[in-house]
């Protein structure tokens, strides 16, 4: 059985999710489908992401992320009011956990203030009175009031709802499996789809469906995994909100951190270690044998050439696997911490990071490359999840649709 449509989206995580809404705004006589391969909307990074809504104040004015990362968190943050979702203002402070960094924190209160964040300079003082069991190693922190947390499961099942309620067709259980460029069609696991227009929003996969149409050949995507610890309750240790580390703005990474949850859990993580698969969550399970060979070649190609101090970058995180390294890179934040008070946590994400290979460097921003007939969001790792409904916008302009 065939069937023909007008927008084809691969992928029914939030990005695929909020560029058929904005598609079904844009053109709402059209028809829409999306394959999904899982067999619900979410099911990897959309799902296991922190629920955090960024405010965009890491991200490089000329970057795509610093365009799309605030406007979407205002529209996110509307859209779960509107819809009477959990979402929750706990706010965010960035802690300088290295000594003569002033300078760095006062150019991002700086750029933060520049691009209209909400951002407060604030002293050790008041930042006592915002989360009690936070150090700052300089005196100084910044302070973001506004920054809210929600529940990610939550949004995108909303979101597939009121696209099926507006005519989308979501088929679940559907994985890409090829496609012809000249008759426009691609093949799933069961049916041959027609299409117009296609928009590859597959995530951790959107290198191999990008290569299926010719596209982004010199890019791969290369799995991390974070693996999270719980500060236990009986630790009597109080966090408000979220604690981050001033992060080297180099790396894509933000590090260890403190996350609070919509169910008051406090998550600590995440590390970030290579990991052996693309849905390698834990064990055995998701670890591709055929793909271990590529993953390691693309590792050891980046450690070799050393661009963005890579090698630096991959001991000091890659011991963070081992609990007692972690805790240590933990307490910098919270001192009163315990390696007692960690227990292992349920929670584990996989990041799709974009390695250009010609360069042989990790890709920090979004990148979307166009092909025949359709458009390929190759790298889009944190804050797409925030950024979605703003991003969405832009990668529809480009195209022209």
């Amino acid at each position: 059985m065939g069937m023909k449509t007008d927008f084809l989206i691969i992928g029914a995580g939030i990005i695929g999710l909020a560029a058929a809404r904005e598609l079904k705004i844009r053109h709402p006589d059209s028809k829409v489908v999306i394959l999904e391969k899982e067999d619900m909307p979410g099911r990897h990074a959309s799902g296991r992401n922190s629920g955090v809504l960024h405010s965009g104040i890491f991200y490089a004015e000329d970057s795509i992320k610093a365009k799309v990362c605030s406007q979407g968190g205002r529209a996110l943050q509307d859209y779960c009011l509107t819809h009477h979702l959990s979402i929750q203002k706990v706010g965010k402070v960035i802690l300088p956990i290295e000594e003569n960094t002033d300078s760095i924190l006062r150019n991002l209160y700086e750029r933060g203030k520049k691009n209209g964040i909400p951002v407060n300079l604030i002293d050790e003082k008041e930042l006592k009175k915002i989360e009690p069991e936070a150090c700052t190693r300089t005196g100084e922190a910044l302070h973001l009031p506004e920054v809210c947390i929600v529940e990610g499961v939550e949004v995108v099942n909303q979101i597939a709802g009121e696209l099926i309620q507006k005519g989308v067709e979501i088929y679940y259980n559907q994985p890409f499996v090829s496609a012809d460029l000249k008759k426009k069609q691609v093949k799933s696991k069961g049916d041959q789809i027609s299409y117009g227009y296609l928009l590859n929003a597959a995530g951790v996969y959107a290198d191999k469906v990008a290569h299926s149409f010719r596209v982004g050949r010199f890019y791969a995507i290369l799995p991390f995994k974070g693996l999270y610890y719980s500060v236990l309750p009986s630790s009597g240790l109080k966090v408000n909100g979220l604690i981050y580390a001033l992060p080297n703005l180099k790396f894509p990474f933000l590090g260890i951190h403190f996350t609070k949850r919509l169910n008051g859990e406090i998550a600590a993580g995440p590390t970030i270690i290579p990991a052996f698969g693309r849905e390698s969550y834990g064990g055995l399970q998701g670890i591709n044998l055929f793909e271990i060979p590529s993953i390691a070649r693309h590792l050891l190609s980046l450690y070799a050439a050393d661009h963005q101090n890579f090698r630096a970058f991959v001991w000091k995180e890659g011991l963070r696997f081992i609990k007692t390294r972690f805790y240590e890179s933990a307490s910098v934040l919270v001192p009163a911490l315990k390696i007692e008070h960690l227990a292992k946590s349920s929670k584990v994400g996989i990041r799709a990071q974009l390695v250009n290979l010609q360069t042989l460097q990790l890709v920090t921003d979004f990148l979307i490359e166009k092909g025949e007939n359709s458009t390929h969001i190759l790298n889009a790792v944190s804050p797409a999840f925030t950024s979605a409904f703003a991003f969405s916008k832009l990668v529809l302009d480009q195209a022209g649709i």
